[in-house]
């Protein structure tokens, strides 16, 4: 098991994209240097390039009491 940033799965898919599955495998284990197994740094390169990036959600910031605010100090 291991953790993929953003960025790194960024690059991975770009290079998935542009160059194919074999290069995504490469940029996976030039990443990832721990994964030695072929076939496993293949499916993973075809999963993180199947990602899509998360949204950033924004939610409006409710008052639990208006009106009462606290004193600074």
């Amino acid at each position: 098991m291991f953790s993929v940033t953003e960025a790194e799965a960024a690059s991975i898919r770009r290079v998935f994209e542009e160059e194919g599955e074999l290069s995504a495998m490469i940029e996976l284990r030039r990443h990832f240097p721990g994964i030695i197994d072929n076939a496993k740094a293949r499916e993973c390169a075809r999963t993180i390039a199947g990602w899509k990036p998360a949204l950033a959600v924004s939610r409006p910031v409710t008052r639990l009491q208006p009106g009462k605010r606290r004193s600074a100090g």
